[in-house]
């Protein structure tokens, strides 16, 4: 038989295709249909991309894709990602996880806002190369090496240089090798295939080629989804709030910013890393409120900080009896200096006497008799504060009038701000202005204060806020607490919506707390420091147990430090500072506490008792904790912690699930509020906790790895 002279297969025109009169009108097509490649959903994503998703800088995000495509032919699905100033994605090959999910990760390098979304395409190559694999017939393989020469010498067209070379050898050894082996007798046929499928299915090359796939007929899907990156505080911080006129050290002065640096050793020392202020600006005249929110001031009343605006300034200027700008840059570098970051209140709203009533009157509403609508939530009325009209014919004025307030005070050193009542601002104010703040100062972060409906609490989280306050205050039993904090580590909000819990606010005192027992506040602190990456507590008053309504079933303090000066004896000896040290200690030093989406409650058969756990994203470090909601009694229970949890066989659908021990024969459960430590085995475990106490227990856990000399040993 004579061998056939090899041909160059490069050489060869390409095929045209027999053409057809379309039946088909083209306005009617949808797309190409060539385009087989299916992209169906991309996640996480909120509201189809409306609005953005949060994550950290530096770390991973992850992004999943519902991908698939006809028949049994190979897909390729990369995420593509960019910052916002790029126009060119960086791309991340997928992996597929089973059942047409796909899975990658990037890491936004910095605080910002960036865009991502999944290409996907048929990969006509590794579809070749998977069925040469299955193939043993001779004639089969023959045949197929000739199809993969086609292939290879149009990925060598995409190609330069000497990767252009190697696929143009590759292809046409391919050629001849098939040819050779088709042109000999049976039994010599079967071998020589053999060595053309090792040459085929040569990895080294296969890796080359893939690094010119054929694209032409790729999906992209349609939306790229934003995603705004955070610093790490807007995960995980611990905040205090305090009066900074409130801080002399002698009582019934006035305090001020240099009364407030000689208390930052004593904040930082209790691990708290956020200090927050109420307004620290002029407080206006006209209309002042009196002590306990009365209507009439008398001769001394400081007033409300909310109450923003009189003859000295208005949201820029700093209350003269506080100190000067100076002051307060000073102490925004001492607090630096401790660790501490200076988080300010922003109110948007005025004073009657605040220099905007004068200067911009159409920013208000007025009323027929001649005077400016004061706020109203019938049937309370707060007569000392006017606010602003966001339907105003010079709404652009005001938007930028009240933008220049955050960037005055970011150039002040304040990169954190709490946000007071936003649910009452237009919601396209905020979306623009943090967008816009955020564009040149990409590490300030934005709590809202808004204790209104879920739906607008999440609509302000949606349009740019970086934590919001929450429903915790509220939320008291064991059923409240767990459908709560379910809803908030794992429901739809999980990807936008950070919550910072509050035991406290100035604004609230919770009937729970009205009886001043320290195991409710104990209790109430640990829950809302392990439940919660961020929360934070109104300093003094929670440190020093105030509980006293101002009139029964009232949530407000009796004697409230929003209308008067308050001294804090902070050296009380039925003061919690020792203790709230001690649970901010702790989740300083348990990386499990500081995220909320792995949060998992445990079962536990006493509904005095709630019981949990925290894992950090690698696994290493694992909190339980145990609270006791009975601040009278002791009380016990059995709680359910299987060994195979604890060793990290359940996360099956985690990456590193196949690399998970064998579940543990025993574990020491080290209890950081007592120092105590228990040696745990099986599934279920005793607690007993006695509020006269300690009212929780929070638990780092430590896994057994070896018994030497009759000692256990623990990791």
């Amino acid at each position: 038989m004579t061998t056939p002279s090899p041909t160059p297969i490069l050489l060869q025109p390409n095929a045209s295709p027999r053409t057809h009169a379309s039946t088909i009108a083209p306005e009617r097509m949808a797309h190409d249909g060539r385009v087989r490649a299916v992209v169906e959903a991309v996640l996480p994503a909120v509201d189809a991309g409306r609005f953005a998703v949060k994550c950290v800088a530096g770390e991973p995000f992850v992004v999943t894709a519902h991908c698939f495509t006809d028949g049994h032919d190979v897909l390729r699905v990369m995420l593509c990602w960019r910052a916002d100033d790029a126009t060119a994605p960086v791309e991340v090959p997928m992996v597929a996880t089973g059942n047409d999910e796909w899975r990658a990760s990037f890491l936004p390098p910095a605080s910002g806002r960036y865009y991502y979304t999944v290409t996907a395409w048929v990969d006509s190559f590794d579809s070749w190369r998977r069925e040469l694999v299955r193939r043993v017939d001779p004639e089969d393989i023959c045949i197929a090496a000739r199809v993969g020469a086609i292939e290879i010498a149009a990925a060598a067209h995409r190609a330069e240089g000497e990767d252009q070379a190697a696929l143009v050898e590759w292809a046409q050894a391919l050629e001849d090798e098939a040819l050779a082996a088709g042109a000999v007798q049976s039994a010599e046929r079967a071998t020589k295939a053999t060595a053309l499928k090792a040459l085929a299915l040569d990895s080294d090359r296969a890796e080359l080629i893939a690094r010119y796939p054929d694209r032409r007929h790729e999906f992209r899907y349609p939306t790229e989804f934003p995603l705004v990156a955070d610093r790490e505080r807007a995960r995980y911080s611990t905040w205090y709030e305090l009066f900074p006129r409130s801080t002399s050290p002698v009582p019934g002065a006035h305090g001020t910013l240099r009364d407030v640096e000689n208390r930052l050793p004593a904040i930082a020392a209790m691990g708290f890393d956020v200090l927050y202020f109420p307004p620290i600006h002029p407080i206006g005249r006209v209309q002042r409120k009196g002590k306990n929110n009365a209507l009439t001031a008398q001769p001394g009343d400081v007033g409300s900080p909310w109450a923003i605006g009189a003859a000295e300034g208005g949201h820029k200027a700093i209350l003269p009896e506080l100190g000067t700008a100076e002051d307060f840059r000073r102490l925004v570098g001492e607090a630096r200096r401790h660790g501490l970051e200076i988080a300010l209140d922003i109110a948007f709203q005025c004073a009657p006497d605040h220099p905007y009533v004068e200067q911009h009157p159409d920013w208000f509403r007025w009323r027929p008799d001649g005077t400016v609508q004061y706020a109203e939530n019938p049937p309370k009325k707060y007569q000392d504060i006017y606010p602003f009209n966001f339907e105003c014919d010079d709404w652009q004025g005001l938007w930028t009038e009240l933008k220049s307030v955050f960037e005055h005070w970011i150039g002040e050193g304040v990169h954190i701000f709490r946000v007071d009542n936003p649910h009452t601002k237009a919601f396209p104010f905020w979306e623009w202005v943090i967008t816009e703040i955020k564009r040149n100062h990409p590490d300030v972060l934005f709590l809202a204060e808004a204790f209104t409906r879920p739906k607008v609490m999440h609509g302000l989280a949606k349009r740019g806020f970086s934590q919001s306050y929450t429903y915790y205050t509220w939320r008291n039993t064991k059923e409240e607490l767990t459908a709560y904090f379910i809803e908030l580590s794992s429901g739809p909000g999980k990807d936008y919506f950070r919550p910072n819990v509050w035991p406290n606010t100035p604004d609230i005192l919770n009937e729970h707390l009205h009886g001043g027992e320290p195991a409710v506040f104990m209790s109430r602190l640990v829950l809302a420091a392990t439940l919660a990456a961020s929360y934070g507590i109104y300093g003094p008053a929670y440190e020093l147990l105030e509980h006293d309504p101002r009139e029964p079933g009232s949530e407000e303090y009796l004697h409230s430090e929003k209308y008067q000066l308050r001294h804090w004896d902070h050296d009380r000896p039925d003061n919690l500072r020792d203790f709230i040290t001690r649970v901010n200690h702790i989740r300083r030093e348990n990386p499990a506490l500081h995220s909320d989406n792995s949060l998992r409650f445990l079962s536990i058969d006493n509904n005095a008792l709630i019981a949990y756990a925290k894992r950090s994203p690698d696994g290493r470090n694992t909190v339980v904790t145990v609270v006791n909601l009975d601040p009278h009694n002791a009380q016990s229970g059995w709680v359910n912690l299987s060994a195979a949890w604890v060793a990290g066989a359940e996360a099956a659908e985690e990456e590193s699930a196949a690399l998970a021990p064998a579940p543990a024969e025993r574990w020491q459960m080290h209890d950081l509020l007592s120092n105590q430590r228990f040696v745990w085995q099986g599934d279920w475990h005793f607690v007993q906790l006695d509020p006269h106490r300690v009212p929780a227990h929070v638990f780092l856990v430590r896994r057994h790895v070896r018994r030497e000399h009759d000692f256990d040993f623990f990791e």
